[in-house]
């Protein structure tokens, strides 16, 4: 989850770095909303059917509809809910949240990833998986486990995604310096 959120900000640095607290807000918590398909578990949604994790809410189909809603929500620094700015906006949150389901095919178990539900229900598989899966809950995050899985996160995830916000950060200031 933290992980999720983490490319989320480091995204939104790298490519929004002027978009204001409420979008990097935003960016941060739907990076990681695919993981509330956990919560239907509850209801008895099976793992394995199509609103299960890792389903439908992993889908390119719902990132594409959560960041069309969000960017109508969220006015990055423009004032108008449609127009440029929004289009920005989504074209932003996409890969955004889309990279949750993304980064989840690199791990190492679980059923895949429904990348293209609800046309194909098929779950996907990166063919590499360094990324072990995480045990849910709070208290895994303070086993053993839960340290090397999140030692593997930062390695794989947290430490390319923040080289890429300060590349894209150290480039756009240079650029700034020399211009004005």
């Amino acid at each position: 989850m933290f992980t999720h959120a983490f490319v989320g900000l480091a995204a939104t640095a790298a490519f929004a770095p002027r978009g204001g607290v409420r979008l990097y807000a935003v960016a941060a918590i739907a990076s990681a909303a695919p993981d509330l398909d956990v919560l239907l578990h509850g209801l008895g949604i099976q793992y394995e059917d199509a609103w299960g994790h890792r389903g439908m809410t992993h889908s390119l189909l719902f990132a594409a509809i959560l960041a069309i809603g969000l960017g109508s929500l969220v006015r990055g620094g423009s004032s108008s809910r449609a127009g440029p700015g929004w289009f920005v906006r989504v074209a932003l949150l996409f890969p955004i949240i889309a990279s949750h389901g993304a980064l989840d095919a690199f791990t190492d178990g679980g059923l895949g990833i429904a990348f293209l539900a609800p046309f194909d229900h098929t779950r996907y598989f990166a063919p590499w998986g360094p990324l072990p899966v995480p045990h849910f809950g709070l208290a895994s995050m303070f086993t053993a486990y839960g340290g090397r899985v999140m030692l593997l996160e930062m390695l794989w995830v947290w430490l390319p995604a923040a080289l890429l916000a300060g590349v894209m950060l150290t480039t756009r200031w240079r650029r700034h310096r020399r211009t004005g």
